[in-house]
């Protein structure tokens, strides 16, 4: 079975109009796919859902606002973060990986893989983005 946050209303909530992660966020394409047990995400970034806004402007801030995000995320699709196979960490900045880590390390402590890699630049200026695998 596959299910994505633009066709299982139920699992994404999107019928009810408290899917704020999705709005303003992504709009052409999928917040999330789930196949065979295993769900894939989208890139999130520090958008505060309430306003579609990034608000946090240092690396800390945003880093935890991903976390919430990504952490609604998960909700949604019926898991948490202690099932997270394997993340994927661009940061616009390695000079802000010691920092990043430190927040990172707050939500996933069941330390999944990871790959973290430097980028020219990330949607809206931000400093982070983060995407997961994860068991369902």
């Amino acid at each position: 079975m596959q299910a994505t946050a633009s066709s299982n209303k139920s699992k994404e909530g999107n019928d009810n109009g408290k899917d704020s992660y999705r709005q303003g966020a992504c709009r052409n394409r999928s917040l999330f796919t789930v196949h065979a047990g295993v769900l894939y995400t989208s890139g999130q970034i520090a958008i505060n859902p309430e306003t579609s806004e990034v608000e946090a402007k240092d690396i800390e801030g945003q880093t935890h606002q991903i976390c919430r995000n990504l952490g609604e995320v998960l909700k949604q699709a019926g898991t948490s973060f202690e099932n997270v196979i394997k993340t994927t960490c661009f940061l616009a900045d390695m000079g802000d990986f010691a920092k990043f880590n430190e927040v990172y390390g707050q939500y996933f402590t069941s330390k999944p893989a990871r790959s973290c890699v430097a980028v020219k630049a990330l949607p809206k200026g931000v400093l982070a983005e983060v995407e997961v695998i994860a068991k369902v």
